[in-house]
């Protein structure tokens, strides 16, 4: 097992964008939607308020289509936090203008996922043009494998280990993982896979998500050599304070 020791750790708290409003899926189903807000800038404020530094924003509805979105929301999203926290966004990212566009008016970091499924060459060009601090790559892990394509279950899969050493030979040095059977389900994250991502990513930063929902989740995770983890339903539904768990963390 790969382990480590307790490092620091980033907590991501996780803005899902579709029609408009806040909401969580469970296990990537879209018809398994909880909506929180009808507001996504007065939520992303409320985050940062909290304390909260990091912002995760997916644009559902963008990675369903294969393009942007929710421009507008995710523009509101980065005026209300007024750069106290810092805001990365997924979801219909498939070309380098859409990329530009979002780091010039103030996204700390974009995450890919489809595009670079289909053309890991695209991952060489988003690292050469914005560098590798301001790319980040979703890995969505279904039954052992990487989907892409919003998660549907007629979209591409991929070999795990082989997406992630040519990730690593394109540049790419930030790996935000789900397990995507745990998403949403406040059932505590993969452990196994996240053992075994480390295993093949030793010198990338990790970032987990699908299933936290506690301090101790978020501390187990660390263990195992995460950087980072991604919470969302557990922020919503009260199962994990970010106050607290922020203080734990420091």
């Amino acid at each position: 097992m790969v382990t480590t020791n307790m490092a620091s750790i980033d907590l991501l708290a996780a803005i899902d964008l579709r029609g408009g409003r806040v909401v969580r899926l469970r296990e990537g189903d879209f018809d398994q939607e909880t909506a929180y807000s009808d507001d996504a800038a007065a939520t992303a404020a409320a985050l940062v308020g909290q304390g909260v530094q990091w912002l995760h924003v997916v644009d559902l509805d963008g990675a369903r289509a294969g393009r942007l979105v929710h421009a507008d929301a995710i523009a509101g999203i980065v005026e209300a936090v007024g750069g106290r926290a810092a805001v990365e966004v997924g979801g219909g990212i498939r070309d380098m203008e859409t990329a530009a566009r979002l780091l010039d008016a103030g996204v700390g970091r974009v995450v890919l996922g489809t595009g670079v499924l289909r053309s890991p060459a695209f991952a060489v060009e988003m690292v050469v043009a914005f560098g590798h601090d301001r790319v980040a790559v979703a890995i969505d892990v279904r039954a052992g494998r990487v989907v892409g394509d919003a998660w549907q279950a007629a979209g591409r899969s991929a070999d795990l280990e082989s997406v992630l050493a040519g990730l690593v030979e394109a540049g790419v040095r930030t790996f935000e993982v789900t397990a995507i059977e745990r998403d949403g389900s406040l059932a505590g994250p993969d452990l196994e896979l996240f053992v075994r991502v480390r295993a093949a990513l030793s010198t990338a930063s990790v970032i987990a998500s699908g299933g936290i929902s506690s301090i101790d989740d978020v501390l187990a995770v660390r263990r195992l050599g995460c950087s980072g983890a991604i919470v969302g339903r557990a922020i919503y539904e009260g199962t994990l304070n970010v106050a607290e768990a922020i203080a734990a963390l420091a």
